[in-house]
């Protein structure tokens, strides 16, 4: 039996009780198994009855190993019963306890909060229009030239702004060399900002071959504590001038960097990518757009667990990205001059309109009755697993419930944003 209360920010308060026949099962179940940790004068270890134990340590001495024998189970049913939906551990506070009487507890808990909707059909969006120009195909292709360019070295003329350069470096604060600090053969492009500011343009002017000692400082904010705000002297070469030779852009070059045989079909098949990017991304842009304005017309109380959630799942997104180049968060940290906190603090908002959003989108859902059909779920595993090749049939047999389930929110989430923009005043 449970009685519920609601509480400020999305909280509730479920008084719970637990029938005295149904917590004296589980003291005699806590005694039997944890009896063997009680020592008691004239009996073996383990084998003392339970009044015995009761007599000498206490009454309540089984208390906590009962109360979690029955705990999960009475806060289950209490949740059920009136139909919320945790979304943060309870604080449980016992309440009564009495020998032979119902025990009495409360647990305060956040829930998915209810969502107030406003006005979601007929929301107004700017028109999203795209024009791929010829500029943005030759572009493309020449990405795709400086792929095979061809590298010449320049000996009539000093380094200019632009040029690539291939240089030593040797570099020391206080006329200790520092690690990180020295280099071989490093290419640099001149103007590009990499280096340390006023290194790349001390280097201008110079010949190849010619050496000399450079001075720069530090920023004060710099991912090296040891260096941030020192002055270092770095003597430099200059092995080359680099001047990068792209191919003409004419059948052969279409031959050797793709499967078409003339410029103009790789041309052709540029523009048709670029089209289908840009179409994509305003479609995104006008779902976000319609998303957003949903949500600024509706109301909803957010708890603060499920915004910490949020941004526990952004952060291990950053985690694992860091990871596949060989980088910690910590280390990342270290080199940006930030911390993990500031970095929570930074993704507050942007968490909190993530939650938002989920909320708004799963209450549009619900007020429209959107669901996904046996047939529409199946599609979705078809298209998913495909991209399994001949291990597709065992991957859909290895699908658990909830697996499922998750590709049947993926389609009524689709549906939901899909209704949103069939319902939009396009201005």
């Amino acid at each position: 039996m449970a009685t519920m209360e609601k509480l400020e920010g999305s909280k509730v308060k479920l008084t719970i009780e637990i029938a005295a026949d149904e917590f004296e099962k589980a003291v005699q179940e806590a005694y039997l198994k944890t009896r063997k940790k009680y020592s008691v004068p004239g009996f073996r270890k383990g084998h003392a009855p339970r009044k015995v134990i009761e007599n000498a340590y206490g009454w309540i001495v089984f208390f906590d190993d009962a109360f979690d024998l029955v705990y999960p189970n009475a806060y289950e049913a209490a949740v059920q019963e009136h139909g919320i939906t945790p979304v943060d551990r309870p604080d449980v506070s016992i309440v009564s306890v009495e020998q032979g009487a119902p025990i009495v507890f409360t647990a305060e808990v956040a829930v998915k909060p209810e969502v107030t909707l406003g006005a979601y059909k007929g929301i107004e969006v700017e028109k999203q229009e795209y024009n791929v120009t010829d500029e943005m195909v030759e572009a493309e292709i020449d990405k795709e030239r400086e792929k095979i360019a061809s590298t010449s070295e320049i000996t009539d003329r000093p380094v200019a702004n632009g040029d690539k350069i291939n240089l030593d470096y040797s570099g020391s604060v206080d006329g200790v060399k520092f690690e990180g600090g020295t280099a071989e053969g490093q290419e640099l492009t001149i103007g590009s900002g990499t280096f340390i500011p006023g290194f790349e343009e001390q280097l201008v002017g110079m010949n190849p071959g010619e050496e000399k000692d450079i001075t720069v400082t530090f920023p004060e904010k710099y991912h090296s504590e040891e260096l941030a705000g020192k002055e270092a002297v770095f003597h430099v070469k200059v092995n080359a001038i680099l001047e990068t030779n792209l191919p003409e852009a004419d059948d052969e070059f279409a031959k050797d960097v793709s499967e078409f045989d003339t410029i103009a079909e790789l041309r052709a098949d540029k523009r048709k990518k670029l089209e289908e990017a840009e179409a994509l991304h305003a479609k995104n842009v006008r779902e976000n757009a319609l998303i957003t304005k949903a949500c600024e017309n509706a109301t909803v109380e957010i708890p603060e667990a499920m915004i910490e959630r949020q941004i526990d799942h952004m952060l291990n997104d950053i985690r694992y990205r860091l990871s596949m180049q060989g980088i910690s968060l910590e280390d990342y940290c270290k080199y940006t001059g930030s911390s993990i906190e500031a970095m929570r603090k930074e993704m507050r908002g942007d968490a909190e309109k993530r939650v938002k959003s989920q909320l708004v989108l799963e209450a549009i859902s619900k007020a429209e009755a959107l669901e996904a059909t046996a047939e529409e779920i199946e599609q979705k595993l078809d298209e998913y697993a495909a991209q399994f090749g001949d291990k597709a049939e065992s991957f859909k047999k290895g699908l658990t419930e909830e697996d499922k389930l998750y590709f049947a929110d993926q389609i009524v989430l689709d549906k939901t944003i899909a209704l949103l923009c069939d319902n939009a005043v396009e201005k």
